[in-house]
């Protein structure tokens, strides 16, 4: 059996999440600021929503500006938490922290047993994201690691708000989209999203 078969194969294990309840608890997961290549080590801000509108619980990490950690370093942090049990989708950010700290989304959803979720306000220019990698150690790791996440989705979570871009592992299509839209209570994102980012950037800011 070939590689690609099996990835196919891996790819179309979807989570058994039939019914999207209103109380499905969903982990938001983004970095907060930082000086582009520093070096330096990253607050990185887990949230735990129950639906859109229950706050549930914290956790945190830290990754490395343009480091090579962060598939890694959320695994630990999301298994080692007393909410893994109870989670049902994990949603980032976007596919990198930190810079480009790329997120292996694929592999983090092998680690955790959890469906990941990427989440964009504006749809990515990976022809840009590309160039830039090429000045970075590992750029073709990282690479792969951004086309791994396979293609991208347009989704339109609430009715009139602009649409966001989505990649989604361990988890179809459908559902994903039904997960977004009862989570974006809000905004156009997730809250678990939105509050983990004003978390994480408030939290970071305090130690300037």
């Amino acid at each position: 059996m070939s590689v690609s078969t099996v990835k196919r194969q891996n790819r179309n294990k979807t989570a058994k999440i039939r019914v999207v309840k209103p109380e499905i608890r969903v982990l938001g997961i983004d970095d907060g600021v930082f000086t582009p290549r520093s070096n330096e080590f990253v607050d990185v801000v887990g949230v735990v929503y129950r639906g859109g509108y229950w706050f549930d619980g914290f956790m945190h990490t830290k990754v490395q500006v343009d480091g090579l950690d962060a598939t890694e370093k959320l695994a630990e942090m999301i298994m080692a938490s007393p909410h893994y049990r109870q989670l049902r989708v994990v949603m980032l950010n976007g596919v990198t922290l930190a810079g480009f700290n790329v997120v292996d989304i694929e592999e983090l959803w092998r680690k955790t047993k959890l469906p990941i979720i990427a989440v964009t306000r504006d749809e990515p220019d990976f022809g840009d994201i590309k160039k830039a990698l090429r000045f970075l150690s590992f750029s073709e790791e990282r690479w792969r690691a951004i086309e791994k996440a396979g293609k991208m989705l347009r989704v339109r979570t609430r009715d009139g708000e602009a649409p966001v871009y989505v990649h989604v592992v361990g988890m179809g299509e459908a559902v994903a989209k039904r997960v977004l839209k009862s989570t974006s209570t809000r905004s156009n994102v997730p809250e678990c999203l939105r509050v983990a980012h004003l978390i994480a950037s408030g939290l970071t800011s305090l130690k300037r």
